[in-house]
């Protein structure tokens, strides 16, 4: 569990330092850093998906995982969720859900989360989560300054998901191919793309609704095997 914990520890801290240091610069930087984060997190999806190897399977995923995220509206629970705590802390500003939302789904899903975590768990090896620790605290950083607390309480579900995997994993790791791993974090690569798309304004996506898709290549895969 040293890599999840790590992990989120970077997360609380450089999201502290981006809302009580950061935050406060003119509001055209603000804007242009937060059009900056939004490409680069564009960037990092894009090249996530483009390592899967079923282009078909991803479409079917994504589209599947719309259907049942959309039936269950995981993006309203969430944004519920952080609308509700923003309220028990006192926090105004209308920035704590979507800080809250982008940040979490940002830090728990593409191939670092994933892999990272299995080999947490399956091998005491921490170095990837170590590794995203940096990654995470940047764009911390760079979101806490423009979307305030919200950022920093993505730790929390960031903690349970990795520390959830790595536990899980060394119970099924004989279900975990490399294939159904690539698939998995291709699929949650292209969900990272959708929050830069909502970064930079372009056309907004409720994104937590494709969380669902990122499961479809290990039910199609495994059940099938094709």
């Amino acid at each position: 569990m040293l890599g999840p914990i790590v992990n989120s520890l970077v997360i609380v801290a450089c999201s502290l330092i981006g809302c009580f240091i950061v935050r406060g610069i003119p509001e055209r930087f603000e804007e242009i850093i937060k059009k900056a984060a939004g490409l680069a997190v564009v960037y990092i999806g894009l090249k996530g998906a483009f390592e899967s190897q079923r282009t078909l399977l991803l479409i079917m995923s994504l589209v599947i995982g719309a259907i049942i995220g959309e039936c269950v509206n995981i993006d309203s629970c969430m944004n519920r969720f952080g609308g509700w705590a923003e309220k028990k802390l006192g926090m105004g500003g209308g920035t704590f859900s979507r800080g809250f939302v982008s940040a979490t789904i940002l830090f728990c899903t593409g191939s670092m989360a994933l892999v990272g975590s299995i080999q947490s768990g399956l091998e005491g090896n921490h170095e990837m989560l170590f590794a995203k620790s940096i990654l995470d605290g940047s764009m911390s950083i760079v979101l806490s300054a423009s979307l305030g607390i919200g950022v920093l309480f993505s730790a929390i579900p960031a903690f349970v998901y990795q520390g959830g995997v790595a536990l899980a994993s060394m119970s099924i790791s004989g279900l975990l191919t490399v294939e159904i791993i690539t698939e998995m974090s291709a699929a949650g690569s292209l969900v990272i793309a959708a929050i830069g798309f909502n970064f930079l304004g372009i056309k907004e996506i409720k994104v937590a609704n494709l969380l669902p898709g990122m499961f479809i290549p290990w039910i199609w895969l495994g059940m099938t095997g094709m």
